[in-house]
């Protein structure tokens, strides 16, 4: 399947539905990201952090000022096939009980990793990471970005990718396995809130074209209804092979930066390329982008 070459339109609407904030990894509070994607032209966002969404009320309540439509987002960890794998939920609602419930599981587990990360920091001559990762956790999650931060600014590492390749990844100190929610049941909390549930950059799971395949095939089967084909992490080649995936699957292709702040991100807000032609966008048909006209109505259906 040979997907043509990516289209351009300077018309197009700036979408970006993948960030963070400080209610999770990210550098801004939800008000400054949102602050900062409106400097960056992005017309439409959405706030994803990880295994939270209470940062949604605070960043809506500055969005429609500044002329950014905000969608409603999470980005849900999930165990599969022993790996982890994160799941984007898109046009949720934040206040569903299941949905939660269910994030108030994963984010209890989060501290018991951070406790079993440090110990094993510990014994590789790091103390204090706990502590020290917690100062850089300024809301209810702690994460391996907020370890990275830490043993940064310790001079362990010279910035944060290079913490997770040193560090944080299987096989260094610091590596824990961990349960996260299974695939099926995190699926279930975003499409039972009425959201979509999109497999998020898939370029970055290290892991083989069967593997890979795997993956897809389980997420379609229990319910998945889009992929993250343009990613900040992925490369201008991953975009061409994830719209193949998308279309091979009968998947919606989404994009999002990933963007968690200056200091730790993989591409800027505002600065996202289309998607290859073929595709059909997560945001078709959405109300958020009927302000752009029937111009808009055309081009997306060709995206």
């Amino acid at each position: 399947m040979i997907i043509p070459p990516l289209t351009s339109s300077s018309c197009m609407p700036k979408i970006d539905l993948h960030s963070h904030s400080t209610i999770s990894d990210g550098s801004y509070t939800p008000a400054e990201l949102v602050n900062y994607a409106a400097a960056q032209g992005v017309d439409v966002m959405a706030l994803t952090d990880h295994d939270d969404v209470a940062g949604l009320e605070q960043a809506r309540a500055v969005a429609g000022s500044l002329g950014v439509s905000l969608i409603n987002g999470v980005e849900i960890s999930v165990t599969w096939n022993k790996r982890t794998i994160h799941i984007v939920g898109l046009r949720i609602d934040p206040d569903h009980p299941e949905l939660l419930a269910g994030l108030e599981a994963i984010r209890a587990g989060r501290l018991t990793r951070a406790e079993a990360i440090a110990a094993e920091l510990g014994k590789a001559g790091i103390a204090g990471s706990l502590e020290g990762s917690l100062a850089y956790a300024r809301e209810r999650i702690i994460s391996r970005t907020h370890f990275a931060r830490f043993l940064v600014a310790q001079g362990h590492a010279r910035d944060v990718k290079t913490v997770f390749k040193k560090f944080l990844v299987k096989g260094k100190p610091g590596h824990v396995p961990h349960q996260w929610a299974e695939m099926g049941e995190a699926i279930g909390w975003i499409r039972n809130s009425g959201g979509v549930a999109v497999l998020a950059h898939p370029g970055r799971y290290d892991m083989g074209k069967t593997t890979l395949h795997g993956l897809f095939a389980a997420f379609k089967e229990a319910g998945g209804e889009a992929v993250e084909v343009v990613s900040g992490s992925h490369t201008a080649d991953q975009y061409r092979i994830f719209a193949e995936y998308a279309q091979l699957y009968e998947l919606q292709a989404s994009a999002g930066s990933d963007y968690h702040g200056p200091t730790h991100n993989y591409f800027d807000m505002g600065r996202l390329p289309p998607l290859p032609s073929g595709c059909v966008p997560v945001w078709q048909g959405w109300p958020e982008l009927g302000r752009f006209g029937p111009q808009f109505e055309t081009q997306r259906s060709s995206v």
